[in-house]
């Protein structure tokens, strides 16, 4: 295989492990982008939602499909569940305060994921097919292909979602100005649960395309993952949908092509070195928009 068919795959592998942190991305940044929330329970709800997958598979003998929907619906429950448990409570309350329960909340779900179902990494069935196909000179797997497809449809979708909906104009509005979303008819509390709730089915998808790579599944599944999509969503701009999605496959593709072509152990350092870069020289990301404090 020539230099540039070996750098082509691995851009391809970038790709796909960069669409799985678009997708998380995508549910810090709507978070951050209407109530100011790094949620740092986000990088877990992937590990819970991978775990329901996986005893809908194993436990129940059920097929790929209802145990996607599986995921999506136990996801979906339990980030309105935090939401109005732990956040809402909290909402008036210094940025400080919410953040500590995020990671409170982060490490409440690790421990009981643990207590449930044991500290042992888990074996995840396929999802899709094992097969690849020849592009050109390289070989891509069925898997990568479908986690890229998946993530365009998403993001298509909720960016029609955010654009075009009466819902969207909404959640547009209510980061601008809450009170004032208020006096025009928007229900407020709606809009930070249904924010919740597409962030979540995000995740779903995003921890069932992470197991169907790695086929490994553990109660710390979602940790790293999680953290760079967080460095994702700062990458493009935490606030902005597309830049969540820029974010994300760029990382993707540094995160692999360091490894390769770098030093292996040093992948994961490449990646924070990119936020610490990003922090420095622009801060609001690549798609980011500065942002007015009201005083």
């Amino acid at each position: 295989m020539s230099t540039l068919s070996l750098i082509l795959r691995q851009v391809v592998n970038g790709l796909q492990s960069g669409s799985i942190y678009a997708l998380v991305a995508l549910g810090y940044s709507m978070v951050y982008g209407i109530i100011m929330l790094l949620n740092f329970a986000h990088g877990d709800i992937i590990m819970v939602g991978a775990y329901a997958a996986w005893f809908c598979l194993c436990g129940f003998a059920g097929n790929p499909i209802l145990a996607i929907i599986a995921a999506i619906f136990v996801c979906v429950l339990l980030g309105v569940s935090i939401e109005k448990v732990a956040y809402a409570p909290l909402r008036q309350s210094p940025r400080l305060s919410l953040l500590i329960t995020a990671i409170g909340v982060s490490y409440l779900l690790e421990n009981l994921a643990q207590l449930l179902f044991g500290a042992g990494a888990k074996s995840m069935p396929s999802f899709m097919p094992t097969s690849t196909i020849s592009i050109g000179s390289i070989d891509v797997s069925w898997t990568a292909i479908i986690t890229l497809i998946v993530t365009a449809i998403s993001m298509a979708a909720l960016t029609l979602l955010v654009k075009k909906s009466k819902m969207g104009k909404a959640m547009r509005a209510v980061p601008q100005d809450k009170d004032a979303s208020t006096l025009v008819g928007i229900n407020v509390n709606k809009i930070i649960t249904l924010t919740f709730a597409i962030g979540s089915a995000l995740a779903a998808i995003a921890g069932v395309l992470l197991c169907s790579t790695y086929h490994t599944l553990m109660p710390t599944t979602g940790s790293m993952p999680g953290i760079k999509a967080f460095t994702a969503a700062v990458f493009g701009g935490i606030g902005s949908i597309p830049g969540a999605l820029l974010g994300g496959l760029l990382l993707g593709i540094i995160e692999i092509l360091g490894k390769a072509y770098v030093s292996m152990e040093l992948g994961d350092a490449l990646v924070f070195a990119v936020l610490i870069i990003v922090l420095l020289v622009k801060p609001t990301g690549l798609l980011g928009k500065p942002m007015r404090e009201k005083v």
